[in-house]
């Protein structure tokens, strides 16, 4: 479905797919569900959740531990539109040959081949042309005699002096149920199940609720794993906190040759879970969550409330040269780095307003960009100018006094 452009509707994909899933559900004897088409590169389907399976056992004791998992993951609010692709109900027709009966009478397993499959298989045995056009010759029976099981038993197959047996004499027909396909992930066996996060949740949580349900039920021969949007969730998620903890890294490094000294930018690097804190709180008020726009907004905020820590701290250290205290050194940087501190606060958080006021296509990511920007700024600025100066008199070292030329 095309919705409409933002200018001529009220609600956003969000909610119109929050709407449409009860409606949906109440329509018995089929299962539907609406999804946003996936935006990621190389996702496939439209259930953005795929938990995977694998085991080295059976398929049949991979579909039990599958429908329990599936059991209770149906009971959770979490997810929603819970499916499995390992479906053991596709019926099946199981010819069972007496070999050693059927070698006494003279019949060869190639006979009995050729009979069964001739009468019901179909085969395209030749052609002919007629009026111009060429015509397959596919010999069959009769679909009277060919609508049961039991139909089997009355084909008769020639054996090798040229008499007909009946194939019922040492052949015997058995129904059984069995998978409409047999999958495999990584060389194992494998059951996908798929499912969607309810309105309300995100990939994340339902994930984790999975995760432990399939905990509770995975027998030793069985394991777990990710497919399709899930593992590139699960992969890219991985790699925010090694991107943040280089953040800090490089800047910390940057610092020290800046200072000549790891103590200085120790005490500068206390600003960083301020303005995190802080980020995540407003981020959590707003009921935004962590995607790849919030982990932006929270790398940019390493480098920008690192500068008021870099203010008070260098001015302080000039301070000292000069041949103030350590403690009157601090104190009287953060009264005249004051000004210059809340005027970056300010310039930032006036600048990332209308990102958090923006509305229309595209809204929802500047939304969370705009927020954690103004959450850690505001709420790192504000314990900065108690904190730093605090570290700053326990970790501080005596500069010395720089003599006049």
């Amino acid at each position: 479905l095309t919705l409409k452009p933002w200018s001529q509707r009220s609600m956003s994909v969000n909610q119109v797919i929050a709407s449409l899933f009860p409606k949906l559900s109440k329509i018995t004897g089929l299962l539907a569900f609406p999804v946003n088409p996936f935006s990621l590169p190389g996702s496939t389907g439209f259930q953005a959740i795929n938990f995977v399976l694998k085991s080295t056992g059976s398929y049949s004791q991979l579909n039990d531990i599958a429908q329990k998992i599936i059991t209770a993951a149906q009971k959770s609010p979490v997810l929603a539109n819970v499916n499995v692709d390992l479906k053991i109900d596709q019926p099946q027709y199981d010819i069972t040959i007496n070999r050693n009966l059927a070698g006494q009478l003279g019949v060869s397993m190639q006979s009995i081949s050729n009979t069964v499959n001739m009468a019901l298989g179909q085969p395209q045995f030749n052609r002919f042309v007629m009026n111009g056009r060429s015509y397959y010759v596919i010999p069959q029976i009769e679909k009277q005699f060919r609508t049961t099981p039991d139909d089997l038993y009355n084909l008769y197959v020639r054996t090798i002096t040229g008499q007909l047996v009946p194939l019922s004499s040492f052949v015997k027909v058995s129904e059984a149920v069995v998978p409409q396909s047999l999958n495999h992930f990584q060389q194992m066996r494998a059951a996908t199940i798929s499912a969607n996060a309810a309105p309300g949740y995100t990939m994340g949580q339902a994930l984790t609720v999975l995760e432990k349900i399939a905990k509770q039920n995975l027998t030793p021969n069985m394991q777990y794993d990710f497919g399709g949007q899930s593992r590139q969730f699960m992969e890219a998620s991985g790699t925010m906190i090694a991107t943040f903890a280089f953040a800090i890294l490089f800047i910390f490094l940057v610092l020290s040759a800046q200072f000549e000294s790891f103590r200085d930018p120790l005490i500068v690097m206390f600003t960083v879970p301020l303005s995190t804190a802080g980020a995540l709180i407003l981020l959590k008020l707003s009921g935004g969550t962590i995607n790849i726009y919030t982990q932006i907004g929270l790398v940019t905020l390493v480098g920008l409330i690192s500068k008021h820590g870099i203010l008070m701290v260098e001015f302080a250290n000039k301070l000292q040269e000069e041949g103030a205290s350590i403690n009157q050194s601090i104190i009287n940087a953060a009264k005249i780095r004051l000004r210059p501190i809340l005027m970056t606060t300010a310039a930032m958080v006036l600048g990332s307003l209308p990102l958090a006021l923006a509305s229309g296509a595209g809204a929802e990511s500047r939304h969370q960009i705009g927020i954690v920007i103004i959450g850690g700024m505001a709420f790192g600025t504000l314990f900065t100018l108690f904190v730093v100066p605090t570290v700053y008199t326990y970790l501080a070292t005596k500069k010395n006094k720089t003599l006049a030329a």
